[in-house]
Parts: structure tokens; sequence; C-alpha cells
């Protein structure tokens, strides 16, 4: 099954290169020149793409103020996974982009089979459950809901990247174990790993942000000094 792919990139020659490089790989690439294009296109089409390729440096906006505005968009636009591509090399934008939603980061110039690599990654997640016996964990007033692929606190919704569940839901399914960085990518499947990315710490601050009470002061995702994170079994008790 053919997968479509926004890509929001003002070089015309990278995106023709991609599209012909992804294609027989069972990906069709639409590119959108600028960000209003592609915000348009989102939109107009009821959001058949798979994933958003979004280059950080646009002719008429910032790729970062771009992918607040997608994050802020109607469901199911909003959960459409985001892979940024900049020719800026500052860690600040990647931790910046990773922290206002995207699900990677791609720094130019970049191999095509490194980008096709972790596309696949960033869309290798669990099956959408349809079925009503789809499981929910309850830990307190926090709810996971499997199936929905939904996250509430007290009843209320709370906005999380693709990326974001799956780590969310590989520390819930295994409450009570401490997790290191390496464990939570394996568990997460796929996402390409440097032994000296820091960027679970960042999304760890995205999902406290989300689900904490007071985020500086965890008690669902806590520290382990030099180990990793565990995630508390016992909540709001």
């Amino acid at each position: 099954m053919v997968q479509h792919v926004l890509m929001i990139e003002d070089d015309e020659r990278l995106a023709g290169m991609l599209a012909a490089y992804l294609a027989p790989h069972g990906f069709a690439l639409r590119h959108a020149a600028s960000a209003r294009e592609g915000l348009a296109l989102l939109q107009q089409d009821g959001a058949p793409f798979a994933l958003v390729l979004l280059d950080l440096m646009l002719p008429d906006a910032d790729g970062l103020d771009v992918c607040r505005q997608l994050r802020a968009l109607a469901p199911p636009l909003r959960s459409i996974p985001i892979v940024m591509l900049t020719a800026k090399g500052d860690p600040f934008d990647r931790v910046l982009g990773l922290e206002i939603g995207a699900d990677d980061y791609l720094p130019k110039p970049f191999e095509p089979r490194e980008l096709l690599a972790r596309v696949r990654a960033v869309l290798r997640r669990p099956p959408l459950a349809g079925d009503a016996g789809a499981e929910v964990l309850r830990f307190g007033r926090l709810d996971i809901d499997l199936g929905a692929r939904a996250v509430r606190v007290d009843g209320q919704a709370r906005v999380l990247t693709a990326y974001q569940f799956d780590l969310l839901v590989a520390l819930a399914e295994r409450a009570g174990r401490v997790l290191s960085r390496e464990q939570l990518i394996d568990a997460v499947k796929g996402a390409a790993f440097d032994p000296f990315d820091r960027s679970v710490d960042v999304h760890i601050g995205r999902l406290r942000a989300a689900i904490e009470d007071d985020p500086r002061q965890p008690r669902r995702i806590i520290t382990v000094r030099g180990a990793g994170y565990v995630f508390a079994k016992v909540q709001d008790a």
C-alpha cells in the first residue's frame, strides 16, 4: 500500500530527487514549496498524508512556527508525524523542534536512505485498534487509551506526538522498572539511535509537561540518576 508524504521544502531539486527515491519503496511524495501551500494542502485534502517532512528554513515562515501550527490543528491533522529537515547544525534548533512536537530531526546534507530509514522508524508504531475491547491503562487520574491512542488526566485530553505516545506506553507497560535510554528506544521500535543523543530526554520533558501536575517535581515519570527513567506504579496516592 502506498503511503503519502507531504514535503514542505523550498528546494525543488531536493524534493524531486526524494520523490524519485521514495517511490519504489512505497511512498508517494507531494511537494509544497512554502509553509502556506503546505498547510493548505494538509487541510484541503482531509489529511491523506502519513507523514510530513518539514524544512526549518522556509521562504515565508520559520519551520519551528509551522511545526507549532501543525500541532495546533484539529484532530487527526495534529497527530500526523513530523520529521524536520535543516541545513543548520545548531543543536538548540533540534532540541526546540522536538520540544514543540517534531517526531524526528535530520540535518542536511543527508543520504536518501537515511531519510527512508527515519521515515519508516517514525511510522513504525503500534497498529490502531478499532475494536471496543482495546485496553486502557489506568494510573490514578491518568488514562492511556491504547486503542484510541489517547491520553487523559482527570478526563481531559492531553496532546502528544506519535513518538511521545509510544514512549509513554513503553514506560507505562513496564511500570516500576528502571529503563535506560537505549531500552526505551528499543521499546518504541526503531528511532535512529546515537549513544550521545539526548532526544529521549527532550521527549520525556514534553511528556512530563503534558501529564504531570508539576513537571519540575514529577510523580509519574521519575529520573533515576545514571540509570534512566521509571514510571511510578502507584500515583495520586
